[in-house]
């Protein structure tokens, strides 16, 4: 698969590049984001994280504004940021322009609904079409973290419960939770899935712990002050749920956070320190 590089910025003795490539799985472009440590060009196979973006966001919120690549270079850590839908001409959006669905609002889920199932694959891309690319072209090992925000923190969750084995180390900042019983959930879902909420079971996080195999230790920051909170994120919904399947919860209620990436570049250098921990 040929990798197009778009730009490349030395950072904290490290590289931040963006690439794009046709992806066969959502039929169009994709854009992603790379930071290789000082360690990368030092023969070193080094492990990965993978960072997953909210509603709106692409893969350069994050490399841009959470301030993750200092601590990054010194952990020897990469971080990949694709981006959150799939983009193009050919791609529906959503038929009256709004933010929280289609484009920019994939979800990481598969649709099997049309017109969106042809394109909207961002779990099966992120597990594993994405990842074949990056172990392909990058030096990296085969320890795998995944993290996300918002909905992006509905995505790592989902794609390290329904995927055991797949990931050493998972961790979100304010994820929605519990889509099955939140507006920005069954919006999408009912639109990607169908009307079926049984079948909204297998994305919605609160539902698989209670079937995960796999008890992989989560760390989750939220925000007290978050606008979304209580309709959206319902982190008490989490916590009921993994108490109830005894697995493993970091809950971290933090006060006078918001939903914005000053509450995320507050935090992620413990984020990190996590997965470097499990990683290594």
């Amino acid at each position: 698969m040929t990798l197009e590089n778009l730009s490349c910025q030395k950072s904290f003795g490290g590289w931040h590049k963006r690439y794009r490539h046709r992806s066969d799985v959502l039929s169009c472009d994709m854009t992603f984001a790379v930071y290789l440590p000082p360690q990368a060009e030092q023969g070193a196979r080094l492990p990965v994280l993978y960072w997953l973006s909210g509603l709106t966001c692409t893969d350069e919120n994050f490399m841009q504004k959470a301030g993750a690549h200092k601590l990054a270079a010194e952990l020897g850590l990469i971080i990949v940021a694709p981006d959150t839908s799939p983009r193009g001409t050919e791609v529906p959006g959503d038929p009256d322009g709004a933010w929280d669905f289609g484009l920019g609002a994939g979800f990481y889920l598969n649709a099997t609904q049309e017109p969106w199932a042809k394109h909207y694959r961002m779990h099966d891309y992120v597990v594993q079409e994405l990842p074949a690319l990056i172990e392909a072209n990058f030096p990296v090992s085969d320890k795998r973290g995944i993290s996300g925000h918002s909905m992006g923190g509905h995505g790592a969750l989902v794609c390290a419960l329904r995927n055991p084995g797949r990931y050493q180390s998972l961790s979100a900042f304010a994820p929605i939770t519990n889509p099955l019983n939140c507006p920005w959930g069954e919006k999408a879902f009912s639109r990607y899935l169908g009307e079926d909420r049984s079948r909204w079971r297998e994305w919605d996080t609160c539902a698989l712990l209670s079937e995960a195999s796999e008890k992989l230790p989560m760390l989750v920051d939220q925000g007290d002050r978050d606008d979304f909170l209580t309709s959206q994120l319902k982190p008490e919904a989490l916590q009921a749920a993994a108490l109830a399947a005894e697995h493993p919860l970091t809950l971290r209620l933090q006060p006078g956070y918001d939903h914005s990436y000053y509450f995320i570049a507050s935090f992620i250098d413990d984020h990190l320190r996590h997965h470097a921990l499990a990683l290594k």
